[in-house]
């Protein structure tokens, strides 16, 4: 094992140039929802080149509208597709999934950017553009893991699945594709930015819409009428209080912070209709975190519970209430356990390729984990390159270490999770 743990170390190292090519060439392909096309014939290419079976599997929301965890994110429901590459092995060793989604979020304001968005550019030994974080780089980390393993003549004792999907920002839709359709394994890496720790934990997210009541007359007689605006002040920081409250019963050492494991934030707000008005309705929308082990169900029923006991409080809003829709992306929690011999094999070869012990932990974002876990009752974790606080900001880059370092680790689970073939 240590001489190969030497031969992965040298070719990743040899592959260095190339890999970084890929990373580039993927950052260069824009693939923003509904828009994936380009970069999955790129996937596709490369798994061919590698000689595992691939498949292109066609994301149709008809198949999935049924299914408790299906998102509608408003986007195509039937032009998108997912790659899929198997490694395949007829021998009795564990199975594995490598998963990774290739849709990206905007990029904003462009100004804000050093560079293009989309230049794939190298600066500082870090590889730039939108999705080079999050999460092309960590896909490209697990499909060159098996050309390393290919490279050094190792041949697994059981299946190694690539996932290249889509729909993961908005919902999920690629990742429920493939569960239903009966993709399955005996453990999932989910290549997400986690710098590098192991991460068999995410909280949820639940996307929602807040519309808030007021009544509008002339700006001059501002206090015949009720501004809509003043009335979601009083919502807003009701909200963050509420936020701190449920933290505090919250207990779980696996998180940094007690007090941001489950955050609640608005994340657009649209109100009246003209400055010389008292505005009638606000319009905010914005996600709801729920805790590991809370479900979907009573996370939108606390907010909901909340919003009614505020509005009691008002002498306005307790007979004109807000209405909360909740809408897109529903991101339930899911969780590993963290003796699950997939972790204990990730960290011990987190261990052998670096010398360091892992560092296990717990993430405060929705992700296609809970997909796995949830429905697919697959024991999955999070683990790739780069720092999560990057993934939806300008200048979004990863660092090419921690590229190659991923490559070497997930050789590596390869090696240790599937088992090698021996020739007889």
């Amino acid at each position: 094992m240590l001489d190969l743990n030497h031969q992965i170390d040298s070719a990743v190292n040899t592959a260095q140039d190339e890999i970084v090519s890929f990373i580039q060439t993927l950052v260069q392909s824009p693939s923003l929802a509904n828009d994936e096309g380009s970069v999955q014939e790129l996937i596709s290419e490369k798994l061919k080149s590698l000689h595992l079976d691939v498949e292109k599997i066609p994301v149709h929301f008809d198949e999935l509208k049924d299914h408790p965890a299906f998102c509608d994110d408003g986007f195509s429901s039937d032009s998108r597709l997912n790659i899929v590459g198997e490694w395949n092995h007829d021998g009795d060793g564990k199975s594995l999934i490598l998963n990774g989604h290739v849709d990206v979020v905007p990029t904003g304001p462009e100004k804000l950017w050093d560079e293009s968005p989309w230049s794939g550019s190298i600066n500082n030994n870090r590889i730039y553009g939108r999705g080079s974080c999050d999460m092309k780089a960590g896909l490209a980390s697990g499909i060159f893991a098996i050309q390393i393993l290919q490279n050094v003549g190792f041949k697994p004792n059981g299946n190694v699945m690539v996932q290249s999907v889509v729909g993961e920002e908005s919902g999920g839709c690629g990742t429920l594709t493939n569960i239903v359709k009966g993709f399955t394994a005996d453990g999932a890496v989910i290549l997400e930015p986690t710098a590098l720790k192991v991460c068999p934990i995410q909280s949820g997210a639940l996307t929602f819409r807040l519309t808030i009541p007021g009544r509008a007359t002339h700006a001059a007689m501002r206090w015949d009428g009720v501004s809509a605006i003043e009335k979601y002040n009083l919502i807003h920081q009701s909200i963050l209080e509420f936020e701190k409250e449920r933290h505090q019963s919250f207990n779980i050492k696996y998180y940094k912070s007690k007090s941001r494991v489950a955050p609640i934030n608005i994340g657009t707000i649209k109100g009246g209709e003209w400055h010389s008005t008292v505005p009638e309705s606000v319009v905010a929308e914005g996600r709801f975190g729920i805790f590991p082990g809370e479900s979907a169900h009573d996370g939108r029923k606390a907010f909901e519970n909340h919003i009614r006991q505020k509005s009691k409080s008002d002498e306005w809003l307790k007979d004109n209430p807000p209405v909360i829709e909740w809408f897109e992306g529903q991101f339930e929690s899911g969780q590993t356990d963290t003796n699950h011999p997939i972790i204990q094999s990730l960290s011990e070869c987190y261990f052998q390729s670096t010398g360091d012990t892992s560092i296990i932990e717990g993430v405060t974002y929705g992700s296609d984990l809970r997909l796995f876990t949830n429905h697919a009752h697959i024991p999955a974790v999070l683990f790739g390159p780069g720092d999560v606080r990057l993934a939806h900001a300008a200048n979004e880059y990863v660092e090419i270490e921690e590229v190659l370092l991923t490559i070497k680790i997930i050789a590596n689970l390869i090696v240790d999770w599937c088992g090698e073939t021996i020739e007889k």
